[in-house]
């Protein structure tokens, strides 16, 4: 049975041999209970697959099955039956078994979610804003979690396990860049957005940054094959990114690892400057603004940009070239061997940019290294909401990778 288990072996050491090896200690079930539901959460398994794939025996994965089953987090699928012994039962996750709120707070809007045990979106709110003060996020999240908690069935709210915030780091410094007061903004510097949620929420609340955010949900969420090696990139309002390596999202010391849109890379006139100057949202505004276009459409839910295509055409270029630089320079350091786009941007124009990108690749010198596959991301426009909300999942209900035992 390759495919969801061998991948998600794959993510979590780079290497299939081995598999996931578990452990039939008794003081060991919290970790058991959440390999299983990380196994069963790609694709449908019966007890006798993850018996083999990780080394526990069948009453142990038996009882971690019944148990689950029994706090509502597994469902029985139809039984599959074959030429000899008794049929094998496919355990899958059962959606309403747990919920997560995710937030991501950006520099022109901010969203608040409500996922299932899936990863779907089951709720969700919008609002924008002409700069992100602390005032308005927090206003925004004291309305709106409270009427999404209202309107959930009583037993599912007993079901949530966490709200993550996904958000830009030190807001303040942006002020100059998003068109917003110093003043107004120094409140990000003095404030802690995570106590002050949480004084107000019922279950624990988590943050992380946003273009961070957006690259775990591709690890988490993310559909087809997935490389163990890449450079992540999502377009917003800024630029970001993050860094995986060996199946695993790097974040650094800081959790700040990945910082992409600060690599210097050439502009249209050719002077080196940020990636965040040249491949953000920021100067697709500017240059609407610029030609005495709205650009209200930009920031919409879900995006559907009513942009002039030799502006459009324009945008996607400079990008296009940002991010084909920053790649070659990423890829001679970390030996990725992929690149993902994703972004706050309609499907088609993702894909016109992933093949601009491609093209500026080709104006490039590898010479001495590999040239790295590039390639769309699969999550879209919510993807630093859904990384908001995969942080309490993860935290609760998926295996930490630190601690799988490994046969040596």
């Amino acid at each position: 049975m390759k495919g969801a288990v061998e991948s998600l072996a794959e993510r979590v050491d780079g290497r299939t041999e081995g598999g996931l090896r578990g452990s039939n200690q008794s003081g060991m079930r919290a970790h058991n209970e959440r390999l299983v539901l990380s196994l069963v959460r790609h694709e449908p398994m019966a007890k006798s697959d993850i018996a083999r794939i990780t080394g526990l025996s069948a009453q142990t994965v038996s009882v971690i099955m019944r148990s689950l089953e029994a706090d509502g987090l597994l469902l029985r699928g139809e039984p599959i039956r074959g030429r000899i012994g008794q049929p094998s039962v496919p355990m899958h996750l059962n959606p309403e078994g747990a919920f997560f709120f995710g937030v991501k707070i950006g520099r022109r809007s901010v969203d608040l979610i409500r996922t299932d045990f899936l990863g779907r979106i089951v709720d969700h709110r919008h609002r924008t804003y002409p700069y992100p003060t602390h005032h308005a996020a927090v206003a925004f999240i004291g309305e709106a979690l409270p009427q999404m908690i209202a309107a959930m069935p009583a037993p599912q709210r007993d079901r949530v396990a966490g709200l993550g915030i996904a958000m830009p780091f030190q807001m303040w410094n942006w002020a100059q860049y998003v068109g917003a007061p110093a003043s107004e903004m120094a409140a990000w510097r003095d404030r802690d957005i995570q106590s002050e949620i949480a004084a107000i929420c019922p279950f624990p609340v988590y943050v992380q940054n946003d273009a961070t955010a957006a690259c775990s949900a591709e690890l988490v969420f993310g559909t087809g094959e997935r490389p163990q090696n890449f450079i992540y990139f999502y377009i917003g309002y800024f630029v970001g990114g993050g860094v995986v390596i060996n199946g695993q999202l790097y974040t650094g010391p800081t959790g700040n690892a990945g910082a992409l849109g600060s690599m210097p890379v050439p502009g249209p006139d050719g002077a080196m400057r940020q990636l965040i100057q040249v491949a953000s949202m920021a100067s697709l505004e500017r240059y609407l603004a610029q030609a005495g276009h709205a650009s209200d459409t930009l920031w919409n839910t879900p995006p559907a940009w009513s942009v002039p295509d030799d502006i459009r055409d324009r945008w996607l270029d400079e990008v296009a070239r940002g991010i084909a630089h920053a790649s070659l320079s990423s890829t001679a350091v970390l030996e990725t061997e992929a690149v993902l786009i994703d972004g706050w941007m309609p499907d088609d124009v993702r894909a016109r940019l992933v093949d601009r990108t491609v093209q500026a690749l080709d104006q490039l010198d590898f010479a001495g290294i590999d040239r790295p596959r590039v390639r769309p991301g699969t999550v879209g426009d919510h993807a630093r909401a859904l990384g908001a909300a995969s942080i309490p999942l993860s935290q609760r209900y998926l295996v930490d990778p630190a601690a799988i035992l490994k046969e040596s």
